[in-house]
């Protein structure tokens, strides 16, 4: 239980069905303390056990300085894909096999379907709320022991059950894109990062100026460059140079073919293999093949793709269904 609407309807629609629920707050970060005060008034008002779980620790170890040196290395990470692997799919479940669960179950918003030989993953009903891209690393074994309650919800009917139901009315706000991070992105990156000066170059190699910082920039971006004459996007990094490449054509950022690192499948497939694919979170599905060459692993859309972004990850469907991703290189 996160403290929010979603995770606290998930732990009373369980109970509903009559299963034992158990609520667990993850203590993942300082600002953590009132998100737990959140999830433990709705424990209180779904009368179940509310325990916690102190991750600080290895949340700091696994995700926030996985994040922080992916920057360094010039890449625009997703903290959130690598989170659901390491710490709530996996550390998190470790430690609660004390208490000999059945499952766990999540607030996340999507679907799950048993099969005869395995478990898939759908797209949740409220497409608006679908959080699919963010569980391509999860594993059979994962799948076996999770649930998602609200998979077959509509968020507005969610918030109106929470109402009747006696929720506290707290002002519930939505996610943040990176939980970790109060505040504004670009200042948790100057206390973390610092700055490190470095030239502004043009496709040409023509000096147009000066950044601050490689990691403060990110592929496709058009705002925050620093000069004038514009507009100009950033098409790319020189990290051993310390260089930021910019450009008046927009038409350098697109692309057809990337290759991935850290591929992982849902369930069994066989390449090549015909998807809808997603560069990003909220972007909308594209036709792409999926193959492999001398073992490494391609994605090459039908369309060429605007601001291909190493480090964000590239996820696989099919129809509704989740197959899998990979991390952009």
């Amino acid at each position: 239980m996160s403290g929010g609407l979603d995770s606290g309807m998930a732990a009373g629609i369980l109970k509903e069905r009559g299963l034992a629920v158990t609520g667990i707050f993850m203590r993942l970060a300082p600002q953590s303390r009132a998100a737990e005060e959140k999830a433990r008034k709705i424990a209180k008002l779904l009368k179940i056990p509310f325990l916690v779980f102190d991750l600080r620790k290895e949340f700091k170890k696994k995700i926030i300085n996985y994040f922080l040196e992916e920057l360094r290395k010039g890449n625009t990470p997703n903290p959130c894909v690598f989170c659901n692997e390491e710490i709530k799919f996996g550390l998190f479940f470790e430690k609660a096999k004390k208490l000999k669960p059945d499952f766990m179950a999540t607030g996340h918003y999507a679907k799950l379907r048993k099969r005869r030989r395995d478990i898939r993953v759908l797209k949740a009903e409220d497409r608006t709320k679908d959080q699919t891209y963010f569980l391509w690393r999860l594993s059979q074994k994962e799948l076996k022991r999770a649930l998602f309650p609200m998979g077959d919800l509509i968020k507005e009917d969610v918030k109106k059950k929470a109402l009747k139901k006696g929720f506290p009315i707290f002002p519930y706000s939505e996610s943040q894109e990176i939980c970790f991070v109060l505040g504004k992105t670009e200042d948790f990156l100057k206390k973390n990062l610092k700055t490190k000066k470095g030239k502004i170059l043009d496709e040409k190699g023509k000096i147009l100026g000066e950044h601050q910082g490689l990691w403060f920039y990110t592929i496709g971006q058009r705002k925050g460059i620093g000069f004038g004459g514009g507009p100009y996007y950033v098409i790319g990094k020189e990290v051993k140079k310390n260089i930021l490449i910019v450009s008046k054509n927009e038409k350098l950022l697109f692309q057809k073919e990337i290759r991935l690192k850290k591929v992982n499948w849902l369930r069994e497939i066989k390449l090549p293999l015909k998807v809808k694919a997603r560069i990003r979170y909220g972007q909308k599905e594209t036709l792409a093949r999926v193959y492999a060459k001398n073992n490494k692993t391609f994605l090459e859309f039908e369309k060429p793709q605007r601001a291909i972004t190493s480090g964000q990850s590239a996820v696989f469907y099919q129809k509704d269904e989740l197959l899998g991703g990979g991390v952009i290189i």
